[in-house]
């Protein structure tokens, strides 16, 4: 998809202010000429993204990098969601294991070690994410992203042209408080996933590079 322009970004961006999540969901696909994904890592509340995704397409293609760091409670959640869900999962791993990868480096970088963090996530999971992305070639693609997640998301919106990726990223539960969600999950019934650890962030405060713009030149450069 070629890039939008800031008008029309601001345009649908307040068209969808007050629209509801699902609206949202529907208004992206129908933008999307049969080529939406939804990207998930089956952190917390990401159930409620994976719900309204399906809602509005069952079949949607569901992206997720598998880095092999995820917690038991992680790869037992993701599995019940994919079942209850029926999820059209598409699982993309490392050409790396995470064996391999300790084995030859040593232990994931701490947050102390910014250089080896990002490698890190080049290697573990922006590589695999530019793979899954580009097999799948979505115009659309739907996330999770909430404003109260870190400072870098407050710039973003609902609507937003992603220049890593060349598609138009959705984020419906933008505005979407942790309390809101909570509510979503009992109203639908949805199970949540505490135990969630993402290697490639090390705090909530980091980016791991996916929707940041230094993530597609550290595995293009």
């Amino acid at each position: 998809m070629s890039a939008i322009s800031n008008d029309t970004l601001n345009q649908w961006n307040t068209q969808l202010r007050n629209q509801s999540p699902v609206d949202i969901v529907r208004w992206a696909i129908a933008q999307a000429g049969g080529k939406a994904i939804v990207s998930t890592n089956f952190r917390p509340y990401e159930a409620a993204i994976l719900h309204l995704a399906v809602q509005a397409q069952a079949d949607i293609p569901v992206l997720w990098v598998d880095h092999g760091y995820n917690r038991p409670a992680t790869y037992k959640h993701a599995e019940e969601l994919r079942a209850r869900l029926k999820l059209n999962l598409k699982p993309f791993l490392p050409r790396m294991t995470a064996a391999h990868r300790d084995a030859i480096y040593g232990p994931i970088p701490t947050t102390e070690d910014e250089e080896g963090l990002k490698k890190f996530s080049a290697v573990m999971k922006l590589e695999p994410f530019q793979r899954g992305m580009k097999e799948l070639a979505p115009t659309v693609w739907i996330t999770a992203l909430r404003k109260v997640q870190n400072p870098n998301r407050a710039g973003l919106d609902i609507v937003s042209h992603d220049a890593n990726f060349g598609a138009l990223k959705v984020s419906p539960l933008f505005y979407f408080t942790d309390a809101e969600l909570d509510v979503y999950l009992e109203q639908h019934k949805l199970p949540n996933e505490w135990d969630y650890f993402d290697p490639a962030k090390a705090d909530e405060k980091r980016e791991c590079g996916l929707h940041a713009a230094w993530g597609k030149k550290a595995v293009n450069g």
